[in-house]
């Protein structure tokens, strides 16, 4: 093996914090052990938040310029012992479980559907985080009624971290809160990208058991961003019942699968399945057709987590900031069972 040349090669793996690349910076170490290269990467802190997504790609970058070395690689990791204070807040993500919300398309109601996913976890009593990722059409700070708050920092190991937005115990960062709302947000893929990784990584999170990423529709820069930097720990699809909707939602469900991604997709959510006038709820109209989720869900083999009702309500609520009180609207147990099979499935 040419050691040294692949040793160059991952000069183009960056640390974004020093601005360096991995190999200037003196991280890397390779070695040949019969037919494998071990490759060992040596952190400054014990607690790297961008570690996952170097050693990610590092991988890539090794296999995509020597694709004979693919199941001949193994990769070491050396990190500083390091005991955190007592006092002191965490200063990276460390949630029990990192789970993306995603759509193949806009206006299926995403947004509202992680909102509520959030509430009834908190319901549950589990520590609830939201990430509002959706950098074009940041929804969260209006659902949530918190548009007035504008994020401040804390000084933790060192460095200036975000306190994040909070509201009945969860809490929201979102990029909602640096700009005005009437302001569009005009930026190519890598800022938009940047400015994720940000909100990502600075964020105060302290100890979460969720933390909820509510994706862009689609399949872009941002979502490529995400995969890249953090380990996600699965995927809630969410559609309407109708054919048009389900197209796109194929392409999602793809992307997640695709080889080279692998998010495990722990079902879909139905959303908008049917309306029941609030003066005839023994009726349902099936006004963008019926089950048209719920069959797809079957006939690609993910489970159905949900089957939400059009309620006009819940529409309100989130117009007015008072997504908090989604327990009022009549859907709380549709939105508490999807949350536990979630759960159940993690």
């Amino acid at each position: 093996m040419e050691l040294n040349k692949i040793k160059n090669s991952l000069s183009i793996v960056q640390h974004p914090e020093f601005k360096q690349d991995i190999v200037s910076l003196g991280m890397v170490e390779l070695e040949e052990s019969g037919d494998k290269l071990i490759v060992t990467i040596s952190f400054r802190k014990a607690k790297d938040p961008f570690s996952k997504a170097i050693e990610r790609n590092v991988i890539n970058t090794i296999l995509t310029k020597f694709p004979e070395l693919e199941g001949k690689l193994q990769i070491k990791v050396n990190k500083p012992e390091v005991a955190q204070p007592q006092n002191q807040t965490p200063s990276e993500i460390t949630a029990g479980k990192i789970i993306a919300v995603a759509s193949g398309k806009g206006g299926v109601g995403k947004s509202t559907v992680t909102a509520n996913l959030a509430v009834a976890l908190n319901r549950k009593g589990y520590k609830i985080g939201i990430l509002d990722a959706d950098i074009y059409g940041p929804s969260m700070p209006k659902m949530f009624g918190i548009e007035d708050y504008r994020p401040y920092t804390q000084e933790v190991e060192g460095r200036e971290r975000i306190v994040p937005a909070e509201k009945n115990g969860i809490k929201i960062n979102s990029i909602g809160f640096y700009l005005p709302s009437d302001q569009a947000l005009i930026w190519r893929g890598p800022m938009a990208s940047s400015a994720l990784k940000q909100l990502l990584h600075d964020t105060l999170w302290g100890e979460l058991d969720f933390l909820l990423i509510d994706m862009p529709p689609g399949t872009g820069d941002v979502h490529l961003t995400l995969v890249n930097e953090i380990t996600i720990d699965g995927a809630v699809i969410v559609s309407t019942p109708q054919q048009i909707a389900l197209a796109d939602v194929i392409r999602g469900i793809e992307m997640f699968q695709n080889k080279n991604i692998k998010i495990p997709v722990l079902g879909m959510i139905e959303n908008m399945a049917w309306f029941t006038p609030a003066e005839l709820p023994d009726h349902r109209y099936y006004i963008f057709g019926r089950d048209g989720g719920k069959q797809l869900a079957q006939r690609i083999g993910i489970p159905l987590l949900g089957q939400i009702p059009l309620v006009q309500s819940v529409c309100e609520s989130a117009d007015n900031g008072v997504i908090t009180d989604a327990g009022s609207t009549g859907v709380e147990k549709y939105f508490n069972d999807a949350a536990q099979q979630i759960i159940d499935s993690l």
